[in-house]
């Protein structure tokens, strides 16, 4: 259920939404802030609304300054997302300017949240994405749109994979232009169109390799809405590439619900493995990060693949979620201890100074202290860079739920504490480890002369960071350095999971920065 009366139990950091005046803006320029909550997958559906929306004549912004239109592309994995997009729906109402709820909240519960959420003037489904602009341009003319009734997603796309590519079903991010010219499996990657439009400048971007899920795992209720699992081909994604790239990208994130099923349902189950190489291989790009990998699909050809190609970072980031054996059963996963262990063990010896986090769920329905302390063994001995820890609520529709065996509410915060406490504790110590090593640090910002960038091992707003000092003498110019360039760096100092460091020289400068 969702409650906008609830809100008031929200926390107080989503994204701001300034005031102003009431009014539209000229009929003839009509201007549309996108603010985006949630995951990476997120932020690259947004673009391609943006596409959409400015190749039908409207300013797209990502401030609700002036604004006739606040979309809020939402968040609805867990209640504190929830919370989080139900606020902002409310400040950009705020505002003065109409609203539109759409992504993942919006598509979860439809009609319900319309009914409880009257600031809002339309919620959306991605059914409504190919047509946004036409939807908007209701809204602003003062049209009642009638929201949808939640379906589950799953269901509208054919049962073998390999069947669903011809489906007619709207997938975000997967868009492709009206006025794309005739292709076939010979264009070549740069005359194909990019449906997308960026909304910032960075010298890092998100590459969508597929959407939905088919995994059952009992605690998610993401398949239901974002539905069954489709690949995006190899030449879609190549030319979206290349374009980021002359955008000024410098490394790709390889993002999905889950990037080890990639190919499945192309007929081929190692097409990531290949395609990794050939996105390193574009001119530009000095990084391609693979994340969001399922432990028990990870091939070994895939671990080889991501440990030692060149241009492709040595990082892993697994969604083991737990570790005890009975408890991961009971979450309709698979693994161990032991096996996680085994997995870790294959990555580092092809890549010693390989990346890995993961997330972890605790109080899971069923979980006993003798589960509690395997999760500790596995943490303990996993040396894992980066610790997402969360503690366990029932979300609707999933099996979970339903489960007996509940944990108290306050037995999971007491061991979500222990936990988070560990977690911090031992990424900091693995962090430490890297001290005198040498890393190739990738810059992300120069901010009143401080110098942020990130390792292999960082992946962006996750997994720390790395600020560049000056060296005492020689090397690279600290003065000098611009966003998107790739220096070599020895690490010299930790702060928690973050990184301090001396540039040695430079590996490869972001194009067209005056120096």
């Amino acid at each position: 259920m969702v409650s906008a009366a609830s809100s008031s139990d929200a926390p107080s950091s989503p994204p701001s939404v300034p005031r102003r005046d009431l009014g539209l803006s000229s009929p003839a320029v009509r201007r549309v802030a996108l603010l985006t909550l949630g995951c990476a997958r997120n932020e690259v559906d947004s673009e391609e609304l943006a596409a959409r929306l400015h190749a039908d004549g409207w300013q797209v912004t990502t401030d609700g300054e002036g604004a006739d239109v606040v979309v809020v592309n939402t968040c609805g994995f867990v209640e504190k997302a929830k919370q989080d997009s139900i606020q902002t729906l409310l400040a950009a109402a705020d505002t003065g300017a109409k609203v539109v709820a759409a992504g993942c909240m919006a598509e979860r519960y439809g009609r319900e949240l319309a009914e409880s959420l009257p600031e809002a003037q339309a919620v959306l489904s991605f059914d409504d994405y190919p047509d946004i602009a036409a939807r908007l341009d209701a809204v602003v003319a003062g049209e009642a749109l009638d929201a949808h009734t939640p379906r589950d997603r799953r269901e509208l796309l054919p049962l073998t994979p390999v069947a669903r590519r011809d489906s007619a079903v709207s997938l975000p991010g997967h868009g492709t232009s009206r006025a794309a010219v005739q292709t076939d499996e010979h264009t070549p990657a740069h005359l194909r169109q990019v449906l997308r439009r960026r909304l910032d400048t960075g010298p890092v971007a998100s590459l969508k390799l597929a959407s939905g899920c088919d995994r059952r795992c009992a605690f998610c209720a993401i398949p239901a809405f974002r539905g069954a699992f489709v690949s995006r081909t190899p030449d879609e994604l190549l030319a979206e590439a290349e374009w980021l790239a002359k955008t000024g990208v410098r490394e790709l994130v390889l993002v999905s619900e889950n990037s080890t099923s990639y190919g499945k349902d192309l007929g081929d189950p190692r097409a990531l493995e290949k395609l990794l190489p050939q996105l390193a291989a574009i001119d530009g790009i000095v990084r391609v990060r693979a994340s969001y990998l399922q432990p028990a699909e990870t091939r070994p050809g895939l671990v080889e693949a991501i440990a030692t190609t060149p241009g492709v970072a040595a990082y892993f980031d697994l969604s083991f979620q737990h570790s005890s054996e009975p408890v991961l059963r009971r979450m309709r996963r698979f693994g161990s201890t032991e096996r996680f262990l085994e997995l870790l063990a294959a990555a580092r010896a092809l890549a010693p100074q390989a990346g890995a986090r993961s997330n972890f769920i605790v109080g899971f329905p069923g979980e006993t202290r003798g589960d509690v302390e395997e999760l500790v063994r596995f943490l303990s001995a996993a040396r894992l860079d980066a610790i997402g820890m969360f503690d366990y609520s029932d979300e609707d529709g999933t099996e979970a739920a339903g489960l007996p065996g509940k944990v108290s509410a306050a037995t999971i915060k007491r061991r979500y504490d222990r936990l988070s406490a560990l977690a911090d504790e031992l990424c900091s110590q693995r962090a430490e480890e890297r001290l005198g090593s040498t890393v190739e640090v990738l810059v992300d910002s120069v901010d009143d002369g401080v110098v942020e960038g990130r390792a292999a091992h960082q992946a962006p707003e996750v997994d720390g960071s790395t600020t560049l000092v000056a060296p005492a003498d020689g090397g690279v110019d600290l003065a000098a350095l611009r966003p998107g360039d790739l220096v070599r760096a020895t690490v010299t100092a930790t702060e928690g999971v973050d990184l301090i460091a001396v540039p040695d020289e430079m590996v490869s400068a972001a194009p067209g920065a005056a120096r």
